[in-house]
């Protein structure tokens, strides 16, 4: 891998020579070439004078700026620029160390891997890595990068430290006219069960960060070069249309995450009546219906009243014995005590 830029990180009063390489692979995006879709012929953008109306080689294109308000472009040289008064030219000035998170996510450009440009670096490079290790923060700084001045952030990862090219703040577009004016309301339980849906996604595999979109398309390609019909794997058909019933949306969601992973969807949890909840009712039923029989049943166990009353029913045996009706609820006192 060839680097495409090398510069050197100013961290206070230390400098370490860096190359930076690209992090990331565009070839390896779809893209489509313009057709001339009567005849299939290919349309190419050509650089053309506006002056002269030729086609001008790539040896003769240079730079020209346009000031803001003027018609007029003024050529710039490649010694013109390197003129430019700036200390961010060749070097990255880190201007502050901050938390990861406050970082806005829209500013998130193009990646570089940063590495050592000479044995003389490798020392200062690993301390800054380290240092920004522990100390959990990353580090922000301008660098004139490809003919302009960027704010960029730097970071360790996997033991070498990235760099990541960041929009202004100005470029970030306000948000005026994308939210409306009265917002949608939402229950708790609603959110809860949005929760319960967000807890039932497992890990992202392999297959989830694979380019279908690409290999479908090379297919449609393929069929139509061997004249024949595109053939695709079968795949899980999603509804389409708005959601009424949003809850039972969430809900059924959540069983089919869990059953595409062979797990068994918690119907109590979600409000459903499966067989968790079937087996549950049917156990109180029958714990209901073995508690009334041991209310009913004669030996049922004597609590601490009975067997006090039965204590002294026996003491005073002698005289309930005179008279039967006293006899006869001595009796059943009995055998209620067991």
């Amino acid at each position: 891998m060839r680097p495409t830029a090398k510069f050197s990180i100013s961290f206070g009063l230390v400098t370490i020579p860096v190359a930076a390489y690209n992090a990331t692979d565009s070839s390896t995006s779809v893209s489509f070439a313009r057709i001339h879709t009567a005849d299939g012929g290919r349309v190419r953008n050509q650089p053309v004078c506006s002056l002269e109306g030729i086609e001008i080689p790539p040896d003769e294109i240079g730079r020209g700026y346009k000031p803001e308000g003027g018609d007029t472009v003024v050529p710039l040289s490649d010694d013109d620029l390197d003129a430019l008064p700036l200390p961010t030219a060749k070097t990255l000035t880190i201007l502050a160390f901050v938390a990861g998170g406050d970082i806005d996510p829209l500013q998130m450009g193009k990646g570089y891997y940063l590495g050592i440009d000479s044995p003389a670096a490798a020392k200062p490079y690993v301390l800054l890595r380290e240092a920004m290790e522990r100390h959990r923060r990353v580090g922000l700084g301008k660098i004139a990068l490809h003919g302009r001045e960027q704010l960029a952030m730097i970071r360790p990862m996997e033991g070498a430290l990235v760099m990541q090219v960041l929009l202004w703040p100005h470029q970030i577009r306000p948000m005026d006219g994308v939210l409306p004016e009265r917002q949608a309301e939402v229950a708790r339980n609603e959110v809860s069960a949005a929760e319960a849906l967000m807890d039932s996604f497992g890990e992202l595999s392999e297959d989830d960060l694979h380019d279908h979109y690409r290999e479908a398309l090379e297919e449609i390609v393929a069929a139509k070069l061997a004249h024949r019909e595109p053939e695709f794997p079968e795949g899980e058909e999603r509804p389409a249309g708005q959601v009424m019933d949003l809850m039972a949306a969430l809900q059924d969601s959540v069983r089919a995450a869990k059953k595409s992973r062979g797990e068994e969807a918690d119907e109590g949890a979600s409000g459903g009546a499966g067989p968790g909840r079937a087996a549950k009712k049917g156990t109180a039923k029958k714990t209901a219906k073995t508690a009334a029989a041991s209310e009913a049943k004669p030996g049922a166990k004597k609590s601490a009243a009975a067997r006090s009353t039965a204590k002294k029913t026996a003491a005073t045996k002698a005289a309930a014995e005179k008279s039967a009706p006293a006899k006869k609820t001595a009796s059943r006192g009995g055998r209620r005590a067991g």
